[in-house]
């Protein structure tokens, strides 16, 4: 009985292999295996117009001027350059896998009648779209049933091409929150209730300015401009923005403003609601959600953009070093030697280039563990004080105070205290130790 048990089975199996086999590929034997480009030698650059029907009924036409991708039905908007470029670049490389039915009766069992997914284009020169029709997937779901709506015939293309074009209008508009040009930017001002925080940049620094003036930390304000640049609407609730106080933006729960020399950009924050928080860029009418924890994100502590290293410059481009400790003061100087390598001096005496280098490593890499607003007391009789030359004449300063086991540091041109690592500090002084 187990025999025969097991030879059904595998009847069974090959049965339903050989209807898969049938279904999926009809082709005739010594078919051949080279692929068809039906659109030839066409360029993605040279497609202008884009029209797709998503398995969701929405129809969206896109046009492209000057090199930019538009919608133009049904809302006229900016498109998403990305997606377009996918769906210009899916259309220029498009390839038929194989021929399924040459003389197609019965389209319905192909997912064509009524059509599933519609994608049409035009290049230069053209003036009619051409349609590509695409219906469901093949049972084994490797590929995708479609034909061209003047034909007779239908053929598998690739299965990915069901994500590339099955877009609706939404899905292929520009979804940025917040336009601006990351390479120009100059200032970001940030508001949470009552708290207001002002950055801006000079060059490649950045810096607060409001509510104190303090070096800023470049990763932390860069991250929170990326962060702001790429995320993307979640959905759009009001395109037109007629009840703003519906959603909590005539009384915001905050401001994001971006600075690009003369001009802004301004997004503002307002409630909350099923996970998801109402915003609305400035220059823009519609309201729209996104993630909530945007605002967090962005919207940081004076403390999280505050620059977390004591000294800006690196132990490889200092040049001089003072450490006084109480009475005692001990100098560094580098110069170069009689090989033009570089040596380290101290009171006119050769010091051990490895020891000074790694005594500056150690200086130049103390960082604050958090800040305080109010200078410290144990700074006023300071357990260190240390100022480093760097290269170009930079000169830094920063001192460092014991109380009990905690230390603290603070900088000469800026206000309040940081807290250290005591291990940190007690490296710094074993290091001093080693080169004297």
């Amino acid at each position: 009985m187990r025999g025969w048990s097991t030879l059904a089975l595998v009847v069974v199996f090959a049965g339903l292999v050989g209807y898969i086999y049938f279904v999926d590929s009809k082709q005739e034997p010594g078919g051949s295996t080279v692929k068809e480009k039906p659109f030839g030698s066409l360029q993605a650059d040279d497609i202008e117009e884009v029209q797709v029907k998503s398995a969701d009924g929405e129809t969206t036409r896109l046009q492209k001027t000057d090199g930019k991708w538009q919608v133009v039905e049904p809302v006229k908007t900016d498109a998403d350059a990305s997606e377009l470029t996918t769906i210009a670049s899916s259309i220029a490389t498009f390839e038929i896998n194989r021929v399924v039915d040459e003389n197609a009766t019965d389209l319905k069992q192909y997912g064509l009648e009524p059509v599933r997914l519609e994608v049409a284009f035009r290049s230069k020169g053209q003036k009619d779209l051409k349609h590509l029709q695409i219906g469901e997937k093949t049972p084994t779901g490797t590929d995708l049933y479609a034909r061209f709506p003047d034909q007779k015939r239908v053929f598998l293309v690739s299965s990915f091409l069901d994500t590339t074009f099955n877009k609706n209008t939404f899905a292929l508009r520009d979804r940025r929150i917040l336009i601006f040009d990351r390479n120009k930017v100059d200032g970001l001002e940030l508001t949470s209730g009552t708290t207001k925080t002002r950055l801006t940049k000079s060059g490649s620094d950045w810096r607060l300015a409001s509510p104190i003036s303090v070096r800023a930390d470049f990763a932390a304000v860069e991250g929170a401009l990326e962060r702001l640049s790429s995320t993307q609407m979640q959905g759009i609730v009001d395109p037109d923005g007629k009840d703003l106080a519906k959603y909590g933006l005539t009384k915001p729960t905050g401001t994001i403003t971006v600075n690009t020399g003369s001009s802004s950009a301004a997004l503002t924050l307002g409630s909350t609601e099923n996970a998801l928080l109402f915003a609305k860029d400035a220059s823009r009418p519609l309201v729209f959600t996104i993630a909530p924890v945007l605002k967090d994100d962005v919207i940081r502590t004076v403390a999280d953009f505050r620059r977390k290293d004591l000294f800006d410059g690196r132990a490889f481009t200092a040049t001089k070093a003072e450490f006084k400790r109480g009475a005692e003061t001990i100098t560094l100087e580098k110069s170069k030697g009689k090989d033009n390598m570089d040596v380290w001096k101290a009171g006119g005496k050769d010091v051990d280039s490895a020891m000074a280098d790694d005594l500056l490593s150690k200086v130049t890499a103390l960082r604050a563990a958090s800040f305080e607003d109010q200078a410290n007391a144990s700074l006023k009789s300071p357990a260190l004080v240390v100022t480093v030359t760097f290269a170009e004449n930079k000169q830094e300063t920063v001192t460092f105070g014991r109380m009990g086991t905690d230390v603290f540091a603070s900088r000469s041109d800026e206000p309040g205290t940081a807290k250290v690592e005591a291990m940190g500090l007690d490296d710094v002084m074993k290091a001093i130790d080693a080169v004297k």
